[in-house]
C-alpha cells in the first residue's frame, strides 16, 4: 500500500505537464525490473533514502540504497504511474519478512519531481529542463547488506 501522502504530493508535481492529460499514482506490489515492459509502459528506477522497521523484532534501521521502481504510461491523454518501493529485511532475525520502507516526506517530495521530470523526458520527448535532485541521506552505521536488498537480489541495486 502506497502512502496517501505520495498521491498527493505527485498530484501537485503533475500539475506542471500537459495541460489536458491526467495522471494518476498507484501502488502496484507486481511490478518488477523489466527491460521488456509491455507496449507504451516505460520504466525509471529512482535511489532514495529511507527507515525500515523489522515487524519480527522491532530492530529499526537507515538505508541510503532503497530502490523504488516506477512505471509509466501516457495513452489518450490518460496518465498512469505504477510504483513499488523495493524493500528490505532485517539482518538480526531468521527467515525475516522483507518490510516496506518508510519515506520522509522531504524525500517523497524529491522523488516525486525526478519522476515528473522522467515523466517529461520519456511521454512527452522533452529535453530535461529540471536538474535532478538528491535525496537526503541517513547516518548509517553499518554497510549495505546484498543479501537483505531486494533491488540487490533483483539486480538494480548498485553496491
Amino acid at each position: 500500500m502506497l502512502p496517501p501522502e505520495w498521491i498527493r504530493i505527485f498530484r501537485i508535481k503533475a500539475q506542471s505537464l500537459k495541460r489536458g492529460d491526467s495522471w494518476y499514482l498507484e501502488y502496484d506490489e507486481n511490478i518488477e525490473p523489466d527491460n521488456h515492459l509491455d507496449m507504451g509502459w516505460k520504466q525509471y528506477i529512482r535511489n532514495t533514502g529511507a527507515r525500515f522497521k523489522c515487524s519480527m523484532c522491532r530492530r529499526e534501521w537507515p538505508s541510503n540504497k532503497v530502490k523504488v521502481l516506477f512505471h509509466m504510461r501516457l495513452k489518450n491523454g490518460q496518465g498512469t504511474v505504477k510504483v513499488r518501493p523495493l524493500r528490505q529485511n532485517c539482518k538480526m532475525c531468521s527467515e525475516a519478512p522483507m518490510e516496506n520502507p518508510s519515506v520522509e516526506s522531504d524525500n517523497v517530495h524529491i522523488l516525486m519531481e525526478n519522476l515528473v521530470e522522467k515523466i517529461k523526458q520519456k511521454c512527452y520527448h522533452k529535453n530535461p529542463g529540471g536538474r535532478k535532485r538528491y535525496f537526503r541521506s541517513f547516518d548509517v552505521d553499518s554497510p549495505h547488506e546484498p543479501t537483505h536488498c531486494e533491488g540487490c537480489i533483483k539486480g538494480v541495486c548498485t553496491k
